[in-house]
């Protein structure tokens, strides 16, 4: 069996003498006394967890080990003590200030039986492999996310209770386990296990129902993913709220330092419902061929659905691949971009070209079929473009690097979404419309210089005492290189502004 922690393992080979008597004696009384072995209560202590490491473990002692979110529990003869309207009901607006802060790191401990968390590396292994063995060359192609468990979540003292965790992400997940680095992405749900839990119906953090915990993997600043959805607000686009937070996770052992966090709102959650009018719309999940909108590629798999997912209508996204490629493109383009803005949110995804184009960022689309959502706004009608997973940004990045702010070494017929847009010579003045002003205010060199500033001396003293196993710097010294790195990126991309713009 895995185990991360093996100082421990001697203490408790050391321990089960003791505990074979014990196990002993008490079946024995068992029987000497008629007593009934389900009468005894199985309570979940409410214990505060303090800033120190010292979580308390006893939370609850199942043995369950199924590996799916309908697993058969034990535990639910628990009181939850800690819970008031304002930090778990669902009847409460998010509350953004305390979740999400631009000026603390904060702190969650997860506090998961060991059989648990035996079951999650199990079954990690039975994806991607040997913890610590294989390399990014030999990536798994399973589709399977990691399985849901439940764990006890502490924030201040307070405790959220039986909170479905798993681990996530795709090939950063995968090239993580393989290279023996436990600090793994975790999604947090905590309403995961209503139905097992009554006690936990519609629980809620401060209002939110599920995160994504990024471990900032191939970022030894720990600031780009925070940084470059600071920039698509900034812009005014629809984008996740994040905010720096350190994990703990206790799994038999007692806390252990997991590292430097970015907490980041999930779109099909919160973002839809407070940044549009409502949440009532078709939110899709694009991925894998038909995510680039090749013309005769539209595949109903490749456009997960995130919201209605009972209602099998892919009839927006299947109008957008029809305005994208009519006829009229070629013969009547006023009519051809008329079109395409009765479906599809064009000025949207101009300013995130824009953007995107600025901050550099290779891992989406233009070089990459994901990690975008499209959202159906109620309001419109029209699908909206919401930008996701942006670890990989503020760099010029993988894939040949990240593309040209002229789209010249776009590959046109792969990424139709981009090309035609760009040829439009109305649509490519608004896009440079949007180049000049992000650069001048959201993406403003003296203002994202600050921002580095500050931002990575608020997490220097969590990111640069990261432990051995459970992060990706070698040293403190990669952490202030990636910053300076940074700072240097801000200066080189405003310069990239200007050469570009004097050729239009």
């Amino acid at each position: 069996m895995f185990n991360t922690n093996s100082l421990n393992s001697t203490s408790r080979l050391f321990n089960q003498p003791m505990m074979i008597l014990l196990i002993i004696m008490f079946a024995s009384m068992l029987v000497l006394t008629g007593c009934d072995g389900d009468s005894s209560e199985n309570t979940t202590d409410t214990t505060e967890v303090s800033s120190s490491t010292d979580t308390d473990t006893s939370t609850d002692t199942d043995t369950d080990t199924d590996t799916d979110t309908d697993t058969e529990v034990d535990d639910v003869d628990f009181e939850a003590t800690d819970w008031t309207d304002e930090t778990h009901s669902k009847d409460v607006d998010p509350n953004f200030d305390e979740v999400f802060s631009d000026t603390e790191v904060k702190r969650f401990d997860i506090v998961v039986t060991e059989e648990r968390w035996e079951s999650m590396i199990d079954n990690m292994t039975e994806l991607y492999g040997v913890f610590g063995r294989g390399s990014s060359s030999s990536l798994s192609d399973s589709d399977e996310d990691p399985i849901f468990v439940p764990a006890e979540v502490f924030y201040n003292g307070i405790e959220w209770y039986r909170v479905g965790i798993r681990f996530k992400g795709n090939s950063s997940l995968q090239t993580s386990w393989q290279q023996g680095i436990l600090k793994l992405a975790f999604k947090l749900d905590f309403d995961e296990y209503e139905d097992d839990y009554p006690q936990i119906k519609n629980q809620r953090f401060y209002g939110f129902k599920k995160f994504s915990l990024k471990n900032n993997y191939n970022d030894e600043s720990m600031l780009r993913e925070k940084v470059a959805a600071d920039v698509f607000k900034d812009a005014g686009l629809a984008v996740s709220h994040t905010g720096f937070y350190t994990l703990y996770v206790d799994h038999g052992d007692g806390p252990e330092y997991f590292g430097l966090y970015t907490l980041v709102e999930e779109v099909d959650d919160t973002v839809i419902d407070t940044q549009f009018s409502s949440d009532d719309g078709n939110l899709y999940k694009p991925e894998d061929d038909g995510a680039m909108f090749v013309e005769g590629s539209f595949n109903q798999d490749d456009f997960e659905k995130k919201t209605n997912e009972d209602d099998e209508d892919w009839s927006d996204i299947e109008a957008l691949f029809s305005a994208l490629h009519d006829d009229t493109y070629t013969s009547d383009r006023a009519t051809w971009r008329t079109n395409l803005e009765a479906v599809f949110d064009v000025d949207v995804f101009l300013k995130y070209l824009a953007v995107n184009g600025i901050i550099q960022n290779w891992d989406t689309y233009g070089l990459m079929p994901h990690n975008y959502y499209l959202y159906n706004d109620p309001d419109t009608s029209k699908l909206t473009w919401i930008p996701w997973d942006n670890n990989e940004a503020l760099q010029d990045g993988n894939m040949g690097g990240a593309l040209a702010l002229d789209f010249s070494d776009l590959n046109s017929s792969s990424w139709p979404l981009i090309s035609k847009l760009y040829a439009d010579d109305v649509y490519r003045e608004q896009y440079n419309e949007y180049i000049l002003e992000v650069i001048s205010d959201a993406f403003e060199t003296n203002k994202m210089q600050a921002k580095y500033n500050a931002y990575s001396a608020l997490v220097a003293p969590y990111a640069t005492t990261e432990i051995s196993g459970y992060t990706f710097l070698e040293s403190t010294s990669d952490f202030y290189k990636a910053v300076d790195e940074l700072l240097e990126h801000a200066e080189d991309r405003a310069t990239a502004v200007d050469n570009y713009l004097d050729t239009q």
